[in-house]
């Protein structure tokens, strides 16, 4: 890297904080997750707009690759922030419901997305018409985790049972979403396919081997250790991590697996060093507040609206109105069917809706493979903005803050009875 590329990556790189920090603060401001407005911030300097003038002037052409390899180590983060934060416990407490739930809220969807990409196969350039198939079915399917659990925190509503509920069914539906992603990739081709049938071995030693090491290393350090075994967790934790991206890269998978993968088998008990030494804080402030805006710009930069015609304009109405009334429709009656109260089902078919960053990543991956073209990708990036967007307001509709308390309350008194009850018995 000369001088001049040092100077403008810098240059290029407080640009892209600021933008990603401002319109955050915007999208805050009016009641949405702060991740709405940093996916717009690189949106609006990608060609859509000014004819792409903007992105010439603050990004530069010779900083482009410097800022990609940046961003895939941000997605490497957040996805294995992803992984770790997947609270098993939280899956089997909801059990029946938000399974049924989950599996409604993925199968409509998926079903219609498919049918979708039938109609839309023909009038695009696409390397692999199932690939294309497989792939809108799961990014019409997929319920922003992260941005969910941002939007149930700013609004009280984690302690409440819709907001269990749902944080339970969202997760249980993007582990489908990722596998049928894992499917298409395959389905997509790569050099070296064969390197495939060693992911159950590559899965079998992370459980079995690295697992256990790594519970080792992050046991709770006694007292009077010093900062080092600080520094050598992090160091094994973001090792393993690399490697495990490595993996799954050279076995003909996305890195992003890799990085999931590696945070869900990440041990939870007797590993409190983690939390209390603040070691997964100091890796989110790195990955989320420092390299996710570059993956955010990065990817609007490839968001192109500028040339959309007609045709473009219909493909796009039928995208959110797949997305849309598939995941409601889907979450809704499957949520009645097991006896929730239509408010509630409501609810949760709001916030089952909201895509965000995870559609983000999933989009990303497909442009890359092939399986999607430019001018679909600038679709469906518009539908996630559009999905996301859409749960605030109607949430304010539906679930006012007085009921929040109250089912807070309520939900209180359940967990502080359940005790006195078992001990009753």
């Amino acid at each position: 890297m000369t001088s001049t590329q040092a100077e403008t990556l810098f240059l290029a790189l407080a640009v892209v904080l600021a933008l990603a920090r401002l319109l955050g603060a915007a999208a805050r401001a009016i009641g949405q997750p702060a991740v709405l407005g940093e996916i717009l911030s690189g949106i609006l300097i990608g060609p859509t707009f000014f004819h792409g003038n903007l992105a010439k002037h603050l990004l530069p052409t010779a900083v482009l690759p410097y800022l990609g390899s940046l961003a895939v180590l941000g997605l490497a983060i957040f996805m294995f922030l992803t992984g770790y934060e997947l609270e098993h416990a939280l899956l089997r407490s909801q059990g029946r419901t938000a399974i049924g739930v989950a599996v409604s809220a993925f199968v409509l969807p998926f079903g219609l997305g498919v049918l979708l990409a039938f109609h839309l196969a023909d009038g695009h350039h696409l390397q692999s018409r199932t690939g294309f198939v497989l792939f809108l079915g799961a990014a019409m399917a997929v319920t922003a985790f992260p941005v969910l659990a941002r939007i149930l925190a700013d609004r009280n509503m984690m302690q409440t049972r819709i907001g269990g509920i749902s944080l339970a069914s969202a997760a249980t539906s993007d582990l489908l979403a990722w596998l049928l992603l894992a499917i298409v990739v395959v389905v997509a081709g790569g050099p070296a396919q064969w390197r495939l049938a060693l992911v159950p071995v590559y899965l079998a030693v992370l459980i079995g081997a690295v697992r256990p090491a790594l519970r080792r290393i992050l046991r709770a350090a006694p007292d009077g250790a010093d900062a080092a075994l600080t520094s050598g967790a992090v160091a094994a934790v973001l090792g393993g991590l690399m490697l495990s991206c490595w993996a799954t890269e050279w076995m003909g998978l996305h890195y992003i697996f890799g990085a999931f993968v590696f945070g869900a088998a990440l041990p939870r008990g007797g590993t409190e060093q983690l939390r209390s030494d603040g070691i997964v804080d100091s890796l989110r402030n790195l990955g989320v507040v420092f390299l996710l805006p570059i993956f955010f710009v990065t990817a609007g930069l490839k968001v192109d609206l500028s040339h959309l015609g007609s045709r473009g304009l219909i493909d796009l109405v039928l995208i959110l109105l797949t997305a849309v009334t598939g995941k409601a429709v889907g979450a809704f009656a499957a949520a009645r069917a097991l006896r929730m109260p239509t408010r509630e089902a409501g609810i949760l078919a709001t916030l089952l809706n909201t895509r965000g960053l995870t559609e983000l990543v999933i989009l990303s991956v497909g442009l890359q493979l092939g399986v999607l073209d430019q001018e679909l990708y600038s679709l469906m990036v518009v539908m996630a903005v559009v999905t996301t967007f859409m749960a605030g307001p109607i949430l304010r509709v539906l679930y006012p803050d007085a009921q929040i308390e109250l089912d807070r309350t309520a939900a209180a008194a359940v967990r502080t009875k359940q005790p006195a009850t078992a001990a009753a018995r």
